[in-house]
């Protein structure tokens, strides 16, 4: 049976910076239900004269007690995201509604190889599978493929450049490329997802999280290569990024 959602106080206790725009912040729900990694809550703010905001974060690491964590980009005139990444600060209290989804998930019981496709703040979702596989030991090999403008907004950076076995990491960058870059800025193509995924016939599960465009870009190029459509998995948001 479903559990009914209903709002929840959640105390900010730690904040991390993770570029110059997007910081993750880490809460303490008493009383949380737990989640699974790829899954995400909806984040309330009430102004003193009774006005709510409501927007929808992805969780960025798996099931920690009490704890969650919400990795949140700064959206220009967004109502929501300015005052998570500029705003509040450690002991502030918001709403927090979840979790929510239960497609878009991976579970570590699972025993198929992973492809992860993220396109900007994408990763988010896709960091919290990453974390969860390493929390529960597993051996199920996982490659990540991570689109995005340039090194500058790479999220979980420190992370993702520790060696981790089962775990390949590739970046593909849109605008501007690190010294010493093999490949060229660009969009994500029919060759990355060939070199840097599983083939059709090992029969991975595709995880597929960005904005609309990117998602479906990235769906069909999957399509193309023989993946079934069961077995990828998208999760996607509007051009604000909320």
């Amino acid at each position: 049976m479903r559990r009914r959602l209903t709002w929840q106080a959640a105390r900010l206790r730690e904040v991390r910076d993770e570029t110059a725009t997007a910081r993750t912040l880490v809460f303490d729900v008493p009383g949380w239900p737990g989640h699974l990694a790829g899954q995400h809550v909806d984040v309330r703010l009430t102004a003193d004269d009774g006005y709510t905001a409501q927007r929808s974060y992805s969780l960025a690491a798996p099931a920690d007690g009490d704890r969650i964590e919400l990795t949140v980009e700064a959206v220009p005139d967004g109502e929501v995201s300015p005052y998570l990444t500029e705003v509040v600060e450690p002991g502030d209290q918001i709403e927090i509604r979840g979790p929510v989804g239960g497609w878009f998930v991976w579970q570590p019981a699972s025993k198929a190889p992973v492809v992860l496709v993220g396109g900007g703040s994408g990763i988010v979702p896709l960091m919290a599978m990453i974390r969860a596989r390493r929390q529960a030991g597993s051996s199920v090999p996982f490659r990540l493929l991570y689109s995005l403008r340039d090194q500058d907004r790479r999220y979980y950076a420190p992370e993702l450049r520790q060696p981790e076995p089962g775990l390949d990491v590739a970046y593909l960058y849109t605008r501007a490329t690190p010294p010493g870059a093999a490949r060229p800025a660009g969009r994500i193509t029919l060759a990355d997802l060939a070199e840097g995924g599983w083939p059709a016939d090992f029969e991975p599960d595709c995880y597929v999280c960005g904005p609309t465009g990117f998602v479906e870009a990235a769906a069909d190029l999957l399509l193309t290569l023989g993946h079934p459509p069961e077995r990828i998995r998208t999760e996607r948001f509007g051009p604000t990024g909320d």
